[in-house]
């Protein structure tokens, strides 16, 4: 009777110290993100590029006021991106369509951002409004080793088209490497059909980066995102970059689309003509992908969103249920931007 108790105190001992091992598992979350900005211009008229072509550029008055509402909004707006779990805001964001170096340090010099020592990598890119993209992050989180520019060299009809670079920024997450590609895509002016080579092309120039980061780093973990102006489903995702939206048809070799599937599900970025579009993404290489093991040894996806909160989309009118833009019809509306910020929580257990 006794050694029967002793073995039962024994087994509760040990079941309970289980217990105990698997609440006592902590995790490091880091909020990757990026945004589309919506004309983040400044007042200053460069003789250098058609800035005088942005919206802001075009009010007649309160240009600066206008500036300034327009920063501590988009600022704000950041700070809340995955903060929810991670308590502050995110450890990288790339953003797109902003003028210069200025309006950055302008956004990240702001009340709601300041506190989290943001650094800055951004080139000036050959689009012919000034239009550029850029990479921000906090410094305790991430520290760069590498960045470089490409430019795309996308010609239509024998017409270069000058469009965004895309930006290349390598560096240690914490003390884990892995590479962003930040991306906006050249538009969709003169309409899909017409205007999908030049996209294709973007597409391609994203294929030779990634090939090489590889040849430098075989198993590299790679993120890419931006404002893609293509669906999940188009073919420069499907045809040329081959994107995998099903988790278990994912290779070695492949990239893996979170927002294929949301799209599918009627989730968007933005609305245009009453039309739904996902144009903002991260996607990412197969080393940042669990796919069941539940191995967190090492910076995985743990999910993928929009951050379409309420206060970022518009509540009445002919445009309700858009994303809150700054700019429409040549006027301040007093709203954010014309897309949806998105992002995704990389997770790797505590040493």
């Amino acid at each position: 009777m006794g050694k029967n108790i002793l073995f039962i105190l024994a087994f509760l001992i040990v079941i309970t110290s289980c217990n105990s091992q698997k609440k006592a598992k902590q995790y490091d979350i880091r909020t990757i993100a990026f945004y589309n900005l919506e004309n983040l211009f400044d007042t200053i008229n460069d003789v250098n590029k058609n800035d005088e072509a942005s919206p802001i550029m075009e009010l007649k008055s309160n240009k600066s006021k206008v500036y300034w509402d327009k920063i501590e909004k988009l600022s704000s707006t950041i700070a809340q991106i995955g903060a929810e779990k991670t308590n502050t805001s995110p450890a990288i964001i790339g953003v797109s369509e902003v003028e210069n170096l200025n309006v950055l340090e302008d956004l990240i010099k702001s009340k709601h951002l300041i506190n989290n020592d943001y650094g800055i990598i951004h080139y000036d890119s050959p689009d012919k409004r000034g239009i550029d993209v850029a990479l921000l992050y906090q410094k305790k989180y991430f520290n760069p080793i590498y960045h470089e520019a490409f430019n795309p060299n996308i010609y239509s009809d024998n017409v270069k088209i000058y469009t965004r670079d895309q930006l290349l920024v390598s560096g240690y997450l914490d003390d884990e490497l892995i590479h962003i590609i930040v991306n906006h895509w050249p538009s969709r002016r003169g309409g899909e059909k017409a205007s999908r080579p030049n996209r294709e092309k973007a597409a391609y120039q994203n294929t030779k980066i990634i090939d090489q980061v590889r040849k430098q780093d075989e198993s590299a973990k790679i993120l890419i995102m931006g404002d893609f102006n293509d669906d999940p489903i188009n073919s420069s995702f499907k045809k040329v970059l081959q994107t995998k939206s099903r988790k278990k048809e994912v290779s070695k070799d492949d990239l893996y689309n979170p927002y294929e599937d949301m799209f599918r599900r009627g989730f968007n970025t933005l609305k245009y003509r009453d039309k739904i579009n996902l144009f903002d993404m991260i996607f990412f290489t197969s080393p940042l992908l669990d796919k069941g093991e539940k191995d967190y040894t090492t910076y995985k996806m743990y999910k993928a969103m929009i951050f379409n909160k309420a206060f970022l989309t518009t509540k009445k009118g002919k445009y309700k249920g858009y994303p809150f833009r700054s700019f429409s019809n040549g006027n301040y509306t007093g709203g954010y931007s014309d897309h949806y910020p998105v992002y995704l929580y990389l997770i790797k257990e505590k040493n």
